[in-house]
C-alpha cells in the first residue's frame, strides 16, 4: 500500500513570512508552484497558496475605498491621530503572514496515502506537509494524488486490456 513517502515531494520550498505579496508572486511563478509553507525564523507557522494571493489582490480594490474616505476625513478637517486608528493599510504592507492559512496540516511518512486523501478530502485542502516528528521533510499537493490516481487507473487499464487478450 502506498503511503506519505512513497509520492511527497521531498524538496520543500518555503516561503519566508515576512515577504511582501509581490515577492511571493515572484516566487510562486518562478518556482512554478502554488503554494508553499510559510516559515518565520525558519519555523513553520502556516501555509499560502495562489488562491491566498488572488484573494489578497482581488481585496485590493477595496482597500482603495478606505484610502478615499481617509482623503475625504482629511479634507473635513479630522486629524491625523483620529485617522490613524481607522487602521487602513496600503496593499504593500501586507505581508505573506497576513494572507497565510495559519493551519498547517500535517501527517507523517507511514501515513497510507488513502488517509491522506481522506484529510485532504475532509478539510478541503490542497496540500499537507510530511514531517518526522517536527521536522518538515516532505509534502504531497492534490496534483500528486492525481499522478497517483492517473499510473493506477493506467495500469488498471493494461491489466484489464492484457486479460481481454488472453481470453
Amino acid at each position: 500500500m502506498l503511503t506519505a513517502r512513497d509520492v511527497m515531494t521531498k524538496d520543500i520550498l518555503t516561503a519566508d513570512a515576512d515577504w511582501t505579496l509581490s515577492e511571493l508572486a515572484s516566487f510562486l511563478d518562478g518556482k512554478n508552484i502554488t503554494g508553499a509553507p510559510v516559515c518565520d525564523n525558519g519555523v513553520m507557522i502556516g501555509l499560502v497558496s495562489a488562491t491566498d494571493l488572488a484573494r489578497a489582490w482581488q481585496n485590493r480594490v477595496s482597500l482603495t475605498a478606505p484610502q478615499d474616505v481617509l482623503r475625504e476625513a482629511g479634507n473635513a478637517g479630522v486629524d491625523a491621530t483620529e485617522m490613524s486608528g481607522f487602521g487602513v493599510e496600503s496593499d504593500s504592507a501586507l505581508r505573506v503572514r497576513d494572507v497565510m492559512t495559519p493551519v498547517v496540516f500535517t501527517v507523517e511518512e507511514e501515513t497510507l496515502l488513502a488517509e491522506v486523501a481522506d484529510m485532504m478530502i475532509r478539510g478541503h485542502i490542497y496540500r499537507v506537509v510530511v514531517a518526522r516528528g517536527k521536522k518538515p521533510v516532505g509534502i504531497i499537493s492534490a496534483l500528486d494524488l492525481l499522478r497517483v490516481f492517473r499510473a493506477t487507473a493506467g495500469a488498471l487499464e493494461v491489466e484489464a486490456a492484457r486479460a481481454e487478450a488472453v481470453v
